[in-house]
């Protein structure tokens, strides 16, 4: 069989982000793996407007050549780490609209999640969890919740702590046994 294929989403396109930082520290991690092949998927590479289809994304007819391109991207993968900042007690609005513009694309992989905050974006972590159940993206118990006030210096230099490693190590493991038993439902 094939090795995994995971995409690391890189939720966040402010200028200045943060989660450049977190999102190559995940990859940097991913990358040790030898069960499955990472990738990262910036969404400032791929900028989507306000969602613009006007057929819901259930029915899988999309219109836009940007919405036909992001498909082809996610439709590749076997699961994917959503790298999200919280504003205001949410995830991104950048990363909900991406996730919106799709369905059948999300079915039946797996998710994990990654956040950074003031309270480590734990919230936005629970709102995507909300989200990816009605895609029927099954997400993994484990999670990475980086604390703006101990996990980067100044609010900007991303300094995780050493604690991090060993879930990192969970989360991972955890995905990929999910993504990996997913390709059967898939078919």
């Amino acid at each position: 069989m094939d090795k995994l294929k995971i995409g690391i989403i890189l939720g966040s396109t402010r200028p200045g982000r943060n989660g450049q930082a977190v999102a190559d520290w995940v990859l940097a991690r991913a990358k040790e793996r030898a069960d499955a092949d990472y990738e990262l998927i910036d969404l400032f590479d791929h900028p989507l407007p306000h969602l613009d289809e006007a057929v819901p994304a259930s029915r899988g007819a999309y219109a836009g050549e940007h919405t036909k391109a992001w498909a082809a991207k996610i439709k590749e993968f076997d699961g994917y780490i959503f790298v999200t900042p919280e504003y205001n007690h949410s995830t991104s609005g950048v990363l909900k609209n991406a996730i919106d513009y799709l369905y059948a694309e999300w079915n039946n992989k797996a998710a994990a999640f990654v956040s950074y905050g003031s309270l480590g974006g734990a919230r936005a972590i629970e709102h995507l969890r909300a989200i990816s159940s009605e895609l029927q993206l099954a997400h993994v118990r484990q999670q990475l919740s980086f604390s703006l006030l101990t996990d980067f210096e100044g609010f900007t230099v991303f300094k995780p702590s050493a604690a991090h490693e060993n879930a990192a190590t969970v989360l991972f493991t955890q995905l990929e046994s999910w993504a990996g038993a997913l390709r059967s439902v898939r078919g």
